[in-house]
């Protein structure tokens, strides 16, 4: 199991940027967001969601949705991205990551409102992943897409992710990068945390 505090999920949030330079926020997903998520899944094109969860779906199914809102279980995650729309807070994209211990690696999915796709918001969720894996130690962060999927497959491939064989379905295509991460180089609040911790403790073995 991972070592966040998720007494204190605010802690883990982050403030990135669109293109335009407008603030996008990046957030664990909380039970109060239950009905505004299942909104926000709702609203995405039937394209979209196809590509998202590998298959049709009008809605997450309850079971799905109570995952989706319980962060840590299992060393699942899930996080939104927000915007202030009209004076509102508004999910604008969400993402869904599994740090694999026994691999050293990080499995992710993630998907923007079709309203807000080209704004910047995904290479922009996806870079605070990567540092988001490499908060738990990660070396390598990876993700499954259908073959169709060209955003997907061209957001990955502008990030510099490597392509293999999706393992076991021939309709898939695995994108996957190692992650090479400089230490002095923090730009999200995950990784923060986990280098003062990681100092916390260093610190006290040495005493």
């Amino acid at each position: 199991m991972t070592a966040l505090r998720l007494d204190d999920l605010k802690q883990y949030s982050d403030v990135l940027r669109a293109k335009d330079g407008s603030e996008i926020k990046v957030r664990f997903v909380e039970p109060r967001d239950r009905e505004e998520l299942q909104s926000y899944i709702r609203s995405l094109s039937a394209s979209s969601r196809y590509n998202r969860f590998l298959g049709a779906l009008s809605e997450l199914p309850k079971t799905e949705l109570e995952r989706f809102i319980h962060v840590g279980e299992a060393d699942r995650f899930t996080v939104v991205a927000t915007m202030l729309v009209d004076g509102f807070e508004t999910i604008v994209g969400e993402a869904r990551y599994a740090f694999h211990a026994d691999t050293s690696s990080v499995e992710f999915g993630l998907s923007i409102d079709d309203r807000w796709q080209g704004h910047g918001i995904g290479k922009a969720l996806l870079k605070n992943l990567e540092c988001r894996a490499a908060s738990f130690g990660a070396e390598r962060i990876f993700g499954d897409t259908l073959r169709s999927n060209a955003s997907m497959i061209g957001l990955a491939r502008k990030s510099d992710y490597a392509f293999v064989q999706s393992p076991g379905d021939w309709k898939l295509v695995r994108f996957a990068k190692e992650l090479h991460v400089e230490p002095q180089d923090i730009p999200c609040a995950s990784w923060r945390l986990a280098a003062t911790s990681r100092s916390a403790a260093m610190s006290s073995l040495a005493v």
